[in-house]
């Protein structure tokens, strides 16, 4: 049950200040984001007694803050920002400022349900290097595009130098993430149960081992959703809206969407079935292709679940 009158702080955390605000307090403190302010935010939460924070995630630069809340040993609660939106419209708040919106966050935090345990450390470390993994795979596909529309030969020659010295950034890249994995020997077996799954290589395997550690602990629905590869309904009385896919941890739906294709197609007997079936059922290319991203999704967290390699029906 929700303790509305429990004691909560919010922060807003912007580039260089920190805005904190408390459920049951009108005052509004201001620190630094950096080391010093920090530590200062810590202090003056216990001096408050406050256990639960409430954060807006903010383009990373949350990150160092709710690592220090979470050593701390501060119950902490990260928000997306279309959290504290849609609670700020059913509040009727169209005010808008870094201390209003600690308020609001602080709001939010007292009503939230229990929060989640915090991440693996070991995990939360490989989160950036695989975020530039993702935006130098980002870059390479910008170039080849941009290498496209031009003519030059020299031009073009530039940029193939250039494709090809991200090329090999990407495959150093990949074998430091994937020499960190195999270092521990639980997220090696994790990982050796991934790639197991006929279709999902090294690449994606790592995605998923980062960026979704609760794969394993949860059922394929919640698996599905958390992904983003869940079809939502869209119904009101007797119209019966259109399917679609939203949300959810981009990353991991664009590399399980990009493993499905040649999965589809040629390595994964069970999906090139399923892909068939859909088909010729008269589902569009898209569409079938989605299917087979939440299948290929369900058949990682069913090998997880039950620590055994994955074997094809």
């Amino acid at each position: 049950m929700i303790n509305h009158s429990s004691q909560a702080a919010g922060i807003d955390i912007g580039k260089a200040a920190l805005d904190m605000a408390l459920t049951s307090d009108a005052r509004r403190w201001r620190f630094a984001n950096d080391d010093e302010g920090r530590e200062e935010l810590v202090a003056e939460l216990r001096s408050l007694g406050v256990v639960r924070v409430g954060l807006e995630a903010s383009g990373g630069y949350e990150r160092a803050v709710v690592e220090r809340l979470r050593s701390a040993g501060f119950d902490v609660v990260l928000f997306q920002p279309r959290q504290v939106r849609a609670y700020a419209a059913y509040r009727l708040r169209r005010a808008k400022n870094d201390a209003i919106d600690a308020g609001l966050i602080a709001a939010c935090a007292a009503e939230h349900g229990p929060a989640r345990g915090a991440p693996d450390p070991r995990l939360v470390a490989l989160a950036e290097p695989l975020r530039l993994l993702e935006q130098t795979e980002d870059d390479i596909s910008r170039l080849k595009t941009r290498s496209e529309t031009y003519r030059s030969p020299e031009i073009r020659a530039v940029l193939a130098d250039e494709i090809k010295r991200l090329k090999a950034s990407r495959a150093a890249q990949i074998k430091r993430l994937r020499s960190a994995i195999t270092a521990e020997p639980d997220l090696a077996r994790r990982f050796e149960l991934v790639v197991s799954i006929a279709g999902i290589g090294e690449r994606t395997a790592l995605t998923l081992l980062i960026a979704m550690p609760e794969l394993g602990a949860m059922s394929r629905e919640q698996a599905a959703s958390l992904a983003g590869l869940a079809p939502f309904d869209r119904d009101s009385g007797k119209h019966e809206g259109r399917r679609t896919i939203a949300g959810g941890r981009t990353n991991v739906r664009t590399a399980l969407y990009a493993a499905a294709l040649p999965a589809a197609f040629k390595w994964n007997v069970s999906l090139v079935a399923l892909y068939r079936r859909l088909k010729a059922r008269g589902n569009p290319h898209k569409k079938a292709l989605i299917a087979c991203a939440r299948k290929l999704l369900i058949y990682v967290n069913a090998v997880l679940a039950r620590a055994t390699p994955w074997q094809a029906a």
